[in-house]
């Protein structure tokens, strides 16, 4: 059966949520989430199911390099892209989640597991080994660190909560989906309100 609506301050357990379908279907979605859980082609899915330009934050943090975007610009880059009336947004960054959880009427959180996460960036590395990943600015190729493996192996334990967190201050009233199984991803995109069941 179902699973009950939530608003995202309210999170409980292991228990799969997400929210009920709207009247609408949503005009601004964010998919936030570990690195290596799925959120660029979550978001290219989304986007075609809805009709709604994607944009990729790793293709606006990074200059060629690997170089980030200092904190200043990068937040009023963010403030411009989260204006526009309609987009599928992925990436977290949370020093600029303050700006973008408030206009999202949808979160979608594809919350997976560090061995799956941890597999799909090894995977990731290898297949852009030459090329550098479409949803990464040029002059980014692809990488592989153990820092940014301890990072994904550590993320629910580190900082999963601190997600959670923004989400409940910054978007307490805005749906939240949160997809804890492959199945439950492609239960979504194929149907979108039979997540999480």
């Amino acid at each position: 059966m179902n699973a009950s609506p939530h608003r995202a301050g309210h999170q409980t357990g292991a228990t799969p949520h997400r929210a009920e379908p709207a009247a609408a279907a949503p005009r601004r979605i964010l998919v936030v989430g570990c690195s290596g859980s799925g959120k660029s082609t979550l978001a290219r899915a989304l986007g075609a199911r809805y009709e709604l330009p994607v944009i990729h934050l790793d293709n606006h943090f990074w200059t060629p390099g690997w170089v980030a975007l200092a904190r200043e610009p990068w937040r009023a880059l963010c403030r411009e892209l989260a204006a526009g009336d309609a987009w599928v947004m992925d990436g977290n960054y949370g020093s600029s989640l303050d700006i973008r959880l408030p206009r999202a009427d949808l979160i979608v959180f594809p919350d997976l597991s560090p061995a799956l996460c941890g597999y799909r960036a090894l995977r990731r590395r290898w297949r852009f080994r030459r090329t550098g990943r479409p949803d990464v600015a040029p002059g980014c190729p692809e990488r592989i660190e153990w820092q940014f493996l301890r990072y994904i192996w550590s993320y629910r334990r580190r900082h999963r909560g601190r997600l959670l967190a923004a989400i409940a201050r910054y978007a307490p009233e805005t749906p939240l989906v949160r997809l804890r199984t492959r199945r439950q991803v492609r239960e979504f995109v194929d149907g979108g309100d039979r997540a999480g069941r």
